[in-house]
C-alpha cells in the first residue's frame, strides 16, 4: 500500500529522493512578524533526518522564525509531469562561526566542487558567521501527477 500524504516516510520515496538530491532551490514559507505569509527561495541540505539552511546572521527571517518557528518547505520542478515535495515542520536556529558544513555541502551540490568551494570562501570573507536553520519535518506530501495528484483532482 502506498504511503499516505502527511507521513514523513514519504521522504524515502523515489520522487522525494530525486528532488532532495536536485539543484532546485527550496521555497521556504514562514509567517512574518505581523502574521503575513512570506516565501523565499533558499538552498537546502537534507541530512536524512532534517533540512539545514544557511543564512546571514542579520537576515530578517530569523526574527520571524524566533516568533513563530512553524514553516513549510517546497521543492518542485518545472517539467511535466510536475513533481513536488512539500514539508511542514518546525525550525530552530543556531548561530555558528564561519559557514555551516551543510551550507558548504549545498554550495558544492548547486555549483559543483570548484565553484562551490569558491563561493564558501567568498562567504567566509564577507560574514564572520552564519545562522544555521534546522527544519524537523512533521508532515510530508508528494505530488507527481502520475500516481499522486492534487486533492482537487483525486476521487
Amino acid at each position: 500500500m502506498a504511503t499516505m500524504q502527511g507521513d514523513v516516510a514519504l521522504l524515502k520515496d523515489p520522487v522525494a529522493q530525486q528532488l532532495l538530491q536536485s539543484t532546485i532551490p527550496a521555497r521556504l514559507a514562514y509567517s512574518w512578524l505581523d502574521g503575513s505569509p512570506r516565501v523565499v527561495p533558499i538552498w537546502f541540505h537534507w541530512t536524512g533526518e532534517h533540512f539545514v539552511l544557511g543564512t546571514p546572521p542579520k537576515a530578517p527571517k530569523l526574527r520571524a522564525l524566533a516568533k513563530n518557528p512553524s514553516v513549510a518547505l517546497t521543492i518542485d520542478d518545472t517539467a511535466w509531469p510536475y513533481k513536488e515535495l512539500t514539508v511542514r515542520g518546525t525550525a530552530s536556529v543556531e548561530m555558528v562561526d564561519g559557514v555551516p558544513a551543510e551550507y558548504a555541502a549545498a554550495a558544492r551540490r548547486y555549483f559543483g566542487d570548484e565553484q562551490g568551494q569558491a563561493w564558501v570562501e567568498q562567504v567566509l570573507q564577507t560574514l564572520p558567521g552564519m545562522a544555521r536553520i534546522i527544519i524537523r519535518p512533521d508532515w510530508v506530501g508528494i505530488l507527481d501527477f502520475e500516481t499522486r495528484f492534487a486533492s482537487a483532482l483525486s476521487s
